[in-house]
């Protein structure tokens, strides 16, 4: 299965594609540049600058979005190009980490991870941010916290720390004292395959995983047995969801950070490409905060 460049390159370091209808289709953000994108009909993009980085973003169930920062999380309440930036506050102090990844959670909180600048082990973090802003620490020893997603019924959480090759999966209860429990291996993926990084969860049950180095997105069962892959002409991709009215089109982000101009012969690297994969996701999980 190979998918379909539908902008050219529009960013340095494409990464994080959601879909909502709430802001009218898909959004991503082109990290390092610190804006978000918008895809518009025409498959130009949109930008809004938000910071020195803009790390993630997810709809707020109450309108607007939540957005990450370099250390922290920021809430935007409505969809209108001036409207203000208020951040939370800072998870951290230390400016050689930054954050990476995260994702809502069914119960409406937030899990957003970091990662060291340098890439030294185990100075990156996940932490849970409730709808009030208050956070602590759930997971440490991270070195590059990427991707992470819920199974259908939000008993799940699959998650990537990236320099460990494996996609991991908790038992997730919200309740908890500690809400991530029984880690565990889905799947350990040889290096040489590429890096796990970011990845979405269809209506199935699949774990869609973008591979940086890999030139592309693999779809593991829930039992870590590999039933697909989509192949791309971008060596780094980043990160995957399903979108399109009907969430049976799933929307990749690729980079191109560290390739070095000009870019030959990855001449589609910082795309969004799109393929119809023959499953439907899910619904995108929105902050209450």
């Amino acid at each position: 299965m190979r998918a379909e460049n539908i902008t050219g390159p529009v960013a340095h370091h494409g990464e994080g594609p959601v879909w909502s209808p709430t802001w009218g289709g898909l959004r991503f953000v082109d990290m390092m540049a610190g804006d978000l994108l918008t895809l518009q009909p025409d498959a130009t993009v949109a930008r809004r600058h938000v910071g020195d980085y803009a790390t993630m973003v997810r709809p707020r169930s109450r309108g607007g979005y939540v957005v990450g920062l370099e250390r922290g999380l920021a809430l935007v309440d409505d969809e209108s190009p001036d409207s203000p930036v208020r951040p939370f506050p800072e998870l951290w102090s230390d400016p050689t980490v930054r954050l990476n990844d995260g994702s809502a959670t069914p119960d409406g909180a937030f899990y957003a991870g970091s990662m060291p600048f340098d890439d030294r082990a185990g100075a990156g973090a996940l932490y849970r941010v409730e709808p009030d802003g208050a956070a602590r620490l759930v997971l440490s020893g991270v070195t590059c916290s990427n991707g992470l997603g819920f199974s259908p019924d939000g008993t799940l959480a699959y998650y990537v720390d990236t320099l460990t090759c494996r996609v991991d999966v908790f038992d997730y209860d919200p309740g908890a004292d500690e809400p991530l429990a029984n880690r565990r291996a889905l799947v350990e993926i040889p290096r040489e395959d590429g890096l796990p990084d970011g990845l979405t969860v269809d209506a199935e049950g699949g774990v869609w995983v973008a591979l940086w180095g890999g030139s592309a997105v693999r779809r593991y069962a829930p039992d870590g047995s590999l039933t697909e892959v989509v192949e791309l002409p971008a060596s780094h991709v980043t990160a995957c969801t399903f979108g399109g009215v009907d969430l049976d089109e799933l929307y990749i982000t690729t980079s191109r950070l560290m390739i070095g101009e000009p870019f030959e012969p990855e001449l589609d690297a910082g795309s969004v490409f799109r393929v119809v994969p023959g499953v439907e996701g899910l619904p995108v999980l929105p902050f209450a905060g």
